[in-house]
């Protein structure tokens, strides 16, 4: 599969735009960690190989254990995630998955049982901004830095 487009030269204003909704939800106060876990729980469902990429790189580095990486997709069944982890990936999953329906009362109260009015529009910006970026990655195809095309087998 190679690249269709570089979104970053092809429109580097739409870009620069959506960097700087970037460094406001960086910088909004939620933790580091529980915005890598949305991106990546996001990145998941929406097949987004660079995405996945980077933000486990990044969930690394800030100190996410292999086993939370690994078991995110199972979110449900582990109890390695912290109530106001799960509630967030709840979220998460329920805006990303808009198409298959609006949020439930029940998803909204589990969400404010554990965040600010505040902290629910910043994480629903970071939901919103990284489906935004997987859109981009995946519809382009953008190549994330390890991808080599498999050997054929011997």
């Amino acid at each position: 599969m190679s690249q269709r487009l570089n979104a970053f030269q092809a429109a580097p204003g739409a870009i620069d735009a959506m960097l700087k909704t970037q460094t406001y939800i960086n910088e909004c106060g939620l933790e580091h960690s529980l915005l890598e876990l949305v991106k990546m729980r996001a990145s998941q469902i929406n097949a987004c190989a660079y995405c996945l990429h980077m933000h486990a790189a990044d969930a690394r580095k800030a100190g996410e254990t292999e086993a939370r990486l690994y078991l995110l997709d199972a979110w449900h069944e582990s109890d390695l995630y912290t109530p106001r982890e799960r509630a967030a990936l709840a979220w998460t999953e329920v805006l990303t998955r808009l198409s298959q329906g609006a949020p439930s009362d029940e998803a909204f109260a589990e969400l404010r049982a554990h965040f600010s009015e505040k902290e629910c529009v910043d994480l629903s910006l970071a939901i919103g901004a990284i489906n935004s970026w997987n859109r981009i990655n995946a519809g382009f195809r953008t190549r994330h830095p390890a991808d080599k095309p498999a050997k054929a087998a011997a």
